[in-house]
C-alpha cells in the first residue's frame, strides 16, 4: 500500500485486501424483499478487459430514490433487498464540490485517480459531471400533479405525507407559475384546473381535500395529466408532470410494456416527468423507475417532509428544470494504461456502444445544478492475466494510445428543445494525484456501503468500520447534515448485518 493511501484514504488492512480473505455476514433473511414490494433484478457489472471492450457506454442517471428507500428500511430495522441497492443513486444523492461549467457550457467534467481502497493494487477513477446552476431566476413553472388516491395510498406515509410534502413546494410558487392537480383511482379526474401559483388558498384546499379510496387506474391518469399539461404548455418555462404513487397499477393500462409505450409517446411533447415514490409494503420500485427512465425524467423516494423539501424546493432546479436531455456518457480506455475496468453501478443504464452516436436512442435527463458521480475500478497493465487463448479466433488487438492518457470521456446530449445531439469530450491524464479530495473519500465510503449491502463479490476487504471511519473524516461542509446522516445509517447497517 502506498504512503499516499496510508496517510489520506485510511486504507483497509493488508490482510483484508487479500483475494483469499473470507467474510461472514449475518442478516441474510432480513434482506428478503418486503411483502408486496417489487424491485427489478440487477446483475452487478463485471470487470471487462480493454483489449476486448475498450468502450464503456451508459445513460446518465441522477435519480436518488434508492438511497432514501434504503434509509427508510434501515430506519425500520431491516437490511434492504440487494436489488433495491443501486449504487449510482446512492452516490448521486449527495452534492459534491465539483467545478462549475464556464462560459455558458452546460457541463463541467472533472476527474480524480487514486489507489483503490479495497484493493490496493488497483486504481479508482472518479468522473464528476456538474451542470450549470439555475441561480435565483426560476423560469415559469407549468406543473401538473398526478396524484394516486387509490385505497393503497391511505397509509400515513403515503397520501397524508404527500400532502404535507407538497405544501413546501406550493409555498414557493409565484403568480407566473401554473399548478393543476389530476387524481386517479378507479377513474381519473381534474380536481384543480391550471391555477396561478400565488393562489395558495385555492391550491391548498384542493390538495388537502383529497382522500384515498378505490383501485388504481394509472394509465388513464397519466393520459389526462399529459393532456392538461399540453393545453397549458409554456414555451419559455418548465413543463412537467409530477407523478406521486406507491406504484400499484392494478386497473386499466397495467402491463409494463403498455406503460412504457405510453410514456415514450408523451415525452416527445417536451413535457418531462418526475416520479415520487411513497410508502412501504406495496412499493413498486421497478415500475416507477421504468416510468421515470422512459419519460425523460427523474425518480425520488419520499420518506419524510424533509425529503420532499430537498427534492422539490432546495434542489428543485435539478428536479424540475431540465438543462440537457438524452445525456449519454462513453469512456474509452487506453490499453497502454488500463488492462481492465469495472463500472460501479449504472447497471440498468448500460447501453450498446454504437447507441452512443444514435440520436434516436434515449439517454438520461440532467437538471440545473445536478452533480453526477461515476466510479471505475481499474486494473493496471500486468496485474491480471487475460485467461486461456481462444482456439478458433485470433485475439483482437487494440491500437495503443498515447502514454500520457488514461482515458477519453465523451458526453453526448441534446438541449431541452432540440432533437440533434452535441458532443463534448475530455482526456483523463495518467497518474495518481498527490492530493485526494474529501469528496472522493466520501464517494468511496458511499460506494463501499452499497457494495456491502449488495454482498458484492467485488467488495474485497471492505467492512463497515472502514466505511464509517472514512465517511466521518470526509463530511466537509455538511450544510444540511446529509453526510452525518449517512454515517448513522452505516452504523445502523453494521448493527443489522452483524
Amino acid at each position: 500500500m502506498t504512503a499516499l493511501v496510508t496517510s489520506i484514504l485510511s486504507p483497509l488492512p493488508a490482510a483484508a485486501q487479500s483475494n483469499n480473505a473470507v467474510y461472514t455476514f449475518g442478516g441474510e433473511k432480513s434482506q428478503e424483499v418486503p411483502s408486496g414490494e417489487d424491485y427489478a433484478k440487477v446483475a452487478e457489472n463485471e470487470f471487462l478487459t480493454v483489449a476486448e471492450h475498450p468502450l464503456s457506454t451508459f445513460g446518465a442517471d441522477v435519480d436518488t430514490a434508492s438511497y432514501s428507500n434504503i434509509r427508510r428500511m434501515l430506519s425500520e430495522g431491516q437490511l434492504p433487498p440487494q436489488d433495491a441497492v443501486r449504487i449510482e443513486e446512492m452516490l448521486n444523492y449527495f452534492h459534491y464540490d465539483y467545478p462549475a461549467p464556464k462560459d455558458k457550457e452546460p457541463f463541467a467534467v472533472s476527474t480524480e485517480l487514486h489507489p483503490c481502497p479495497w484493493k490496493s493494487e488497483n486504481q479508482l477513477l472518479r468522473i464528476g459531471v456538474r451542470t450549470a446552476s439555475l441561480g435565483s431566476d426560476m423560469p415559469p413553472r407549468n406543473l401538473t400533479f398526478l396524484l394516486d388516491v387509490s385505497g393503497s395510498m391511505s397509509d400515513s406515509n403515503k397520501l397524508p405525507l404527500l400532502k404535507r410534502g407538497l405544501r413546501t413546494l406550493m409555498e414557493s410558487l409565484t403568480e407566473k407559475d401554473r399548478v393543476a392537480i389530476v387524481v386517479y383511482a378507479g377513474s381519473s379526474g381534474l380536481v384543480l384546473p391550471p391555477t396561478p401559483g400565488n393562489e395558495r388558498e385555492t391550491i391548498m384546499q384542493a390538495l388537502f381535500g383529497l382522500e384515498a379510496g378505490g383501485s388504481t387506474n394509472g394509465g388513464q391518469g397519466i393520459q389526462l395529466a399529459y393532456k392538461t399539461a399540453e393545453e397549458n404548455f409554456s414555451k419559455e418555462g418548465i413543463n412537467r408532470v409530477i407523478l406521486a404513487t406507491d406504484g400499484d397499477f392494478n386497473v386499466g393500462t397495467t402491463s409494463q410494456g403498455s406503460l412504457e409505450r405510453l410514456i415514450e409517446e408523451k415525452r416527445e411533447s417536451g413535457i418531462f416527468l418526475t416520479v415520487l415514490g411513497l410508502g412501504t409494503g406495496n412499493l413498486k420500485d421497478s415500475t416507477m423507475e421504468m416510468l421515470a427512465d422512459k419519460g425523460n425524467g427523474n425518480y425520488a423516494y419520499i420518506d419524510s417532509v424533509e425529503e420532499a423539501r430537498k427534492v422539490l424546493v432546495s434542489e428543485g432546479g435539478g428536479s424540475l428544470v431540465t438543462v440537457a436531455k438524452d445525456v449519454k456518457i462513453q469512456v474509452e480506455f487506453n490499453p497502454v494504461s488500463v488492462f481492465a475496468y469495472r463500472l460501479i453501478g449504472y447497471e440498468n443504464r448500460v447501453m450498446a456502444d454504437h447507441d452512443f452516436n444514435d440520436d434516436k436512442k434515449d439517454g438520461g435527463e440532467m437538471g440545473a445544478g445536478h452533480r453526477l458521480t461515476v466510479l471505475y475500478e481499474l486494473v493496471p497493465p500486468g496485474k491480471l492475466e487475460s485467461g486461456d487463448s481462444l482456439r478458433y479466433q485470433e485475439k483482437r488487438e487494440t491500437k495503443p494510445g498515447k502514454d500520457e492518457e488514461l482515458a477519453l470521456v465523451k458526453i453526448r446530449y441534446k438541449p431541452p428543445q432540440k432533437d440533434e445531439s452535441i458532443l463534448i469530450s475530455q482526456v483523463v491524464p495518467v497518474g495518481i494525484q498527490e492530493t485526494i479530495s474529501g469528496d472522493f473519500r466520501f464517494a468511496c465510503s458511499v460506494a463501499g456501503l452499497g457494495m456491502l449491502l449488495k454482498k458484492s463479490k467485488h467488495k474485497g476487504g471492505l467492512d463497515y468500520e472502514w466505511v464509517i471511519k472514512t465517511a466521518e473524516s470526509s463530511k466537509g461542509n455538511d450544510r444540511f447534515g446529509y453526510r452525518e446522516q449517512f454515517v448513522e445509517l452505516a452504523k445502523k447497517a453494521q448493527s443489522l448485518d452483524n
